[in-house]
């Protein structure tokens, strides 16, 4: 395991140490999920930029508009 040192403003501290107790968890860990969370979503941007890269444009604005009928 990596260790990592981030500079961060001491107020900035302050309110992920408070985060991080309001959910009865340690900063490290705090940060530990906020990052899984980061990378999920840079994940799901490539995929989807990868897979509207090979998409059919035209198929893909009609699922959206049989989306918006189906929430309207």
């Amino acid at each position: 395991m990596a260790t990592l040192t981030v500079r961060i403003p001491d107020d900035k501290h302050l309110r992920l140490k408070q985060l991080a107790e309001s959910k009865g968890i340690s900063v490290n860990k705090l940060i530990e999920e906020l990052s899984t969370v980061a990378l999920a979503e840079f994940d799901t941007h490539n995929r989807f930029k990868l897979m509207a890269g090979r998409g059919d444009a035209k198929r893909g604005l009609e699922l959206l508009d049989k989306l918006d009928r189906l929430t309207d």
